[in-house]
């Protein structure tokens, strides 16, 4: 992975030479990750205009175990208990390399940090990085999907277990804790993101923090979650009926959140437009009256962060590429009533290559547990 991880501070280099700047600072955790290969608490990266340095208080701080640094990446730990400011240290280090221009991502550092970085190199010029890891971090190489598709099969496996057992009278909260206590012991890092669990009205209700409500016999669950594996997340969202066969409104509809579903993945096509993509999901709905109450984008890019570009929204920009996982996740909530939510995680692929690749292969018929 060396290479990989130097290939990549060399696109990154290059861009900000293109900028003008002779080093950069990588500051976002997510960033330090992708162009170190770990990133311990607190540390930043440098890329200098001699050398590139991983810059921390604790190398081993809240970093997972298979988590370990680029090993032709010098890491340079600070001294004293404190460790001062590692970003600090670095606009200082980058100074002493002859470094006249400084690229920070001025979109994570506070207004406190960055007067801290000139104040302790004054004749440093500081420059806006901004979003150019993030678009670097957009197309993921192999290794990377394939940490993705090892985490999604952990979380298909989560919920399968999960809907094998008892679930008539139990809480959400009490499902949403075994689901990730179940991700754990299949091998992720963790939980991609807080699992939700939703009962009854609460169905359908994006973004649903698990309540004590019991489960009832007639319920709709939905269920969205995801895994964690070697800092790759992706995630899986699934609606249930429990206890009972669907009644007549349920089926119309999770049919037609099913349909835009669909019609959302069938348009993950290299060179399609992010905002088309939506559209082709949300067309669905809208056509059926379900205008009101829609969520504000129909899926995300995932990877390091659950919630990466590309966007696919209305207002989205930009186009599909190759290689690019994203998310497909369209819903309806019905208030007092609960909704439908379906959720999965696909990686672009040609149609010469199969087209979309699923990564999350839970059933998604409708199922009455």
């Amino acid at each position: 992975m060396s290479e990989v991880y130097a290939a990549r501070r060399t696109r990154l280099r290059e861009c900000c030479n293109a900028g003008g700047s002779a080093a950069a600072l990588i500051s976002r955790p997510a960033n330090v990750r992708y162009l170190a290969g770990a990133a311990p608490r607190g540390a930043v990266l440098l890329l200098g205009k001699t050398e590139d340095l991983l810059v921390c208080s604790d190398p081993t701080a809240d970093r997972p175990g298979q988590e370990r640094p680029d090993e032709a990446l010098r890491v340079q730990t600070l001294p004293g208990a404190g460790g001062g400011d590692p970003a600090v240290a670095a606009a200082d280090l980058a100074a002493g390399q002859g470094a006249d221009s400084l690229a920070v991502e001025e979109h994570h550092l506070t207004v406190a940090r960055h007067r801290a970085l000139g104040s302790v190199a004054p004749r440093l010029r500081l420059a806006n990085l901004g979003s150019a890891v993030e678009q670097l971090r957009v197309v993921k190489d192999e290794e990377e999907i394939s940490c993705l598709r090892i985490g999604a099969e952990i979380a298909d496996q989560a919920l399968g277990e999960l809907l094998e057992s008892i679930l008539v009278g139990r809480t959400e909260r009490h499902l949403a804790l075994e689901l990730e206590r179940r991700l754990v012991d299949h091998g992720a890092d963790g939980p991609a993101f807080p699992t939700s669990v939703a009962t009854g009205p609460n169905a359908g209700r994006p973004g649903h923090r698990p309540t004590d409500r019991r489960l009832e016999e007639g319920d709709f669950l939905s269920v969205c979650l995801g895994a964690t594996y070697r800092g790759y997340r992706c995630e899986i969202g699934r609606t249930f009926v429990i206890g009972t066969a669907p009644a007549d409104w349920q089926i119309e509809l999770y049919d037609l959140v099913f349909a835009a579903q669909r019609a959302g993945r069938e348009s993950l096509v290299p060179g399609a437009a992010c905002r088309d993509v939506d559209r082709a999901a949300r067309q669905v709905l809208d056509s059926a009256g379900y205008t009101e109450g829609l969520t504000v984008l129909t899926g995300h890019g995932v990877g390091l962060e659950i919630d990466e570009d590309p966007q696919l929204s209305p207002a989205a920009m930009g186009k599909l590429d190759a290689c690019v996982p994203v998310t497909v996740e369209p819903g309806v909530h019905l208030p007092g009533r609960g909704g439908v939510r379906i959720d999965d995680t696909l990686v672009v692929r040609p149609e010469a290559d199969g087209g979309p690749e699923l990564l999350t292969i839970t059933t998604k018929e409708l199922l009455a547990l």
